[in-house]
């Protein structure tokens, strides 16, 4: 298959493509024309596109499927008002220069699977998540319905989209878990303020085989929650961290000083709340490598 991805320098862009590439599948980064990707696995290529105008290099026209990776990192900074405009506009502006750019080919996939990420739920407590729990109201929950239906236009172009709800990844190549690992490295980790929020988390590896299930099969259809089927709270996430580096969990870190060091930042990642499962993946009998937290620990660690 040929298969266009954007975000694909990023954690899952990268594993992904990587993937893809030695399966045998033509992978076409999309990339803008100043973004050098450093070459990589045979069978990958760059393909430049600029999605402030959606123009799109001939050599990514009539692809099978298309993965939506795109989106400045929301860890990446203080939330001032232009970064809040960033976070949104590479999510959802980006995605909707796609879709227009789709939509201009005469030969469509039969496949666009766009991120997005768990966030869209809001700070939930202790309720359990599924695929069919209403949006939550913050600003990260408003992004992600935004980035949503922007994707879902392409079904009016008779192509079967895939909504990829992310949880908190968890790989040794980067992302989230490295930083959660610093303060334990140093042996002031512990847990986020009063440890009873949950955390809903997924293995690199598992992110990948969903991502393959998504474009392979039809069945697969609208909003995913890509998670592990255990969401744990974070207390018991900082305790199993701190048992997979040998390190101790004794320093807990006060919302207070959370929200004073980071502003809003802090509540929607640090301290909200999502119980989510992957009940549609359960449905569709698909199985995790890993299903449980510690062994997942374990590998990226």
């Amino acid at each position: 298959m040929k298969i266009l991805v954007t975000g694909a320098t990023g954690l899952v862009g990268t594993a992904l493509v990587r993937r893809l590439a030695s399966e045998g599948h033509t992978v076409c980064r999309l990339v803008r024309p100043q973004t050098k990707t450093g070459g990589g696995e045979a069978g990958a290529f760059d393909v430049a596109w600029n999605p402030e105008n959606g123009e799109l290099a001939g050599a990514g026209v009539g692809p099978d499927a298309v993965v939506n990776l795109a989106g400045a990192s929301i860890a990446g900074g203080r939330w001032t008002a232009a970064r809040k405009e960033l976070l949104r506009s590479s999510r959802v502006d980006t995605t909707r220069a796609l879709v227009n750019a789709l939509a201009k080919m005469n030969a469509r996939p039969r496949v666009l699977i766009s991120a997005s990420a768990i966030g869209y739920y809001g700070n939930r407590g202790d309720e359990l998540l599924t695929e069919e729990s209403a949006a939550g109201t913050d600003f990260l929950a408003r992004i992600a319905k935004e980035w949503e239906t922007e994707a879902l236009k392409a079904e009016a172009l008779g192509i079967r989209v895939v909504l990829a709800r992310f949880g908190i990844i968890l790989a040794k190549e980067g992302g989230a878990l490295k930083q959660m690992m610093i303060p334990f490295r140093f042996g002031v980790g512990g847990k986020i303020g009063n440890g009873k929020q949950w955390m809903s988390w997924v293995a690199l590896e598992d992110v990948v085989s969903i991502l393959r299930l998504a474009i392979e099969s039809n069945a697969v259809l609208g909003a995913v929650n890509v998670v592990a089927p255990e969401p744990v709270t974070n207390a018991e996430f900082t305790k199993e961290l701190a048992k997979a580096m040998h390190r101790p969990a004794l320093f807990p870190a006060p919302a207070l000083a959370l929200r004073l060091a980071m502003g809003e930042m802090a509540d929607a990642l640090l301290l909200s709340s999502q119980r989510v499962i992957p009940e549609k993946l359960k449905r569709l009998n698909h199985k995790f490598k890993y299903a449980e937290l510690a062994p997942a620990l374990g590998n990226a660690i």
